[in-house]
C-alpha cells in the first residue's frame, strides 16, 4: 500500500530562546511560547483498511396450499414454520435474530396462510448447514432465498477506527525518522486532527492486482468489502538529542 504524506519541522539551536528574548523586545512567555511551538515535527499520515460482510440473512417462505377450514391452514403452515425455528435453534442461532411474519388470506371458500422467516446469521458456514437441511428435509415445500450479505454497525465503526489508528502510526514512525536525521528525540503528540475519512464498498471477487474481475458463478451472491480511508495531520514536540549526554 502507498501511503502518501508531508511533513513540516521546525528547530531552533539550543540557545534560541534567550537570543530571542535579548532581540526581541515585549512579553518573554510570547517569545517563549514561539520558541516551544516552533520546536515540533508535524507530519500527515494515510491508511486503508478493508474488511468483509460479517453478517448475511436468509429469507424462507412458506407457501400454505388452500383448505377449505381456517384451522387446516394454518396447522399446515405452523407445522413446517416451526421445523424451520427448530432447525435454527439447534445450530445455535438466537431468537433474536429470527424474524416470523405470517398472513392468512381468504380466496372465495378457501383459505391459505402464507409466511416467511428471517434469519440473521453471523457464521456463514452454520448459514449454509441450515439452508440444506431445509430443502433437504422440506423440499418445495419452502422456498430458501438467495443470502444477503451486508456489514453490521459494529464492523462499520471498527473500520474506520483501525484506519484512523493505523494513519496515526504511520504517522509517527515518520516522525520518528525525520526527528532521528535532524538530531532530535521525538517528543509527545502536540496535536492530532483527522483532515479527510472515506469510506467505499466494492464486491470482493474484484481483482486486488488489477482492474479486471474473477470470474465466478451467476447464481453466487456477492461477498461485499468495505474499506475505509483516513488522512491524519500530527504534531510532535521535538528534544536535543545532546542534552541527553550533558
Amino acid at each position: 500500500m502507498d501511503l502518501h504524506g508531508r511533513l513540516l519541522a521546525g528547530v531552533l539551536p539550543p540557545n534560541a530562546e534567550k537570543r530571542q528574548h535579548s532581540e526581541i523586545c515585549g512579553d518573554y512567555s510570547t517569545s517563549a511560547n514561539a520558541a516551544h511551538r516552533l520546536r515540533e515535527v508535524q507530519v500527515t499520515g494515510t491508511a486503508e483498511v478493508s474488511s468483509p460482510a460479517d453478517l448475511a440473512s436468509v429469507r424462507v417462505t412458506v407457501g400454505g396450499g388452500s383448505k377449505e377450514k381456517v384451522n387446516e391452514a394454518t396447522n399446515s403452515a405452523s407445522r413446517r414454520l416451526e421445523y424451520i425455528l427448530q432447525a435454527v435453534r439447534q445450530h445455535g442461532v438466537s431468537d433474536r435474530d429470527t424474524t416470523m411474519r405470517r398472513c392468512l388470506l381468504r380466496e372465495g371458500e378457501q383459505y391459505r396462510m402464507d409466511a416467511e422467516v428471517l434469519v440473521t446469521f453471523s457464521d456463514f458456514e452454520t448459514m449454509e448447514k441450515v439452508c440444506i437441511v431445509l430443502l433437504e428435509k422440506l423440499d418445495r415445500s419452502v422456498c430458501v432465498g438467495m443470502p444477503q450479505y451486508y456489514h453490521s454497525a459494529e464492523c462499520l465503526s471498527d473500520v474506520r477506527r483501525r484506519a484512523c489508528a493505523l494513519a496515526v502510526e504511520n504517522a509517527q514512525r515518520k516522525a520518528a525518522e525525520v526527528s532521528q536525521l535532524l538530531g532530535q528525540a521525538l517528543g509527545p503528540p502536540l496535536l492530532v486532527r483527522e483532515e479527510e475519512t472515506r469510506e467505499w464498498r466494492s464486491d470482493q471477487e474484484e481483482d486486488a492486482g488489477g482492474n479486471h474481475r474473477v470470474a465466478r458463478l451467476p447464481h453466487l451472491p456477492s461477498m461485499p468489502t468495505v474499506t475505509a480511508f483516513s488522512h491524519v495531520s500530527v504534531s510532535f514536540g521535538l528534544r536535543d538529542d545532546s542534552r541527553k549526554n550533558l
